[in-house]
């Protein structure tokens, strides 16, 4: 095992100097341009803005933001990293649909 160096599981150096969001344990979002990391996660982003949760659902995050500029995340907070290009809010598919049709298949 000497000599064996450890890598990450994560190679970031594809997203330097470009926009990532980041989810953060307790539900917060930020999304900002990844200027430098480590092997334990920890990210500098600059130009970083926090997308804020719905005070009534704090579930949900709202396109309502605030800006941080540059920002150190700490890796042990870093749940997820992605890039904010291409990036899309889907309708949750596990929902159910309260229409008629639905309540009159489970009535049959």
């Amino acid at each position: 095992m000497a000599g064996k160096a450890k890598e990450s599981a994560v190679d970031l150096a594809k997203f330097v100097d470009k926009g990532v969001r980041v989810k953060l344990a307790g539900g917060r979002e930020v999304q900002g341009i990844l200027k430098g990391y480590d092997q334990l996660l920890n990210l500098v982003l600059d130009e970083a803005v926090e997308y804020l949760r719905d005070p009534e659902d704090p579930l949900t995050v709202t396109d309502e933001t605030r800006a941080l500029g540059l920002l150190v995340c700490r890796g042990t907070a870093v749940m997820l990293v992605a890039p904010s290009t291409g990036m899309e809010e889907i309708a949750n598919p596990f929902l159910q649909k309260d229409d008629k049709d639905g309540e009159d298949a489970e009535a049959a």
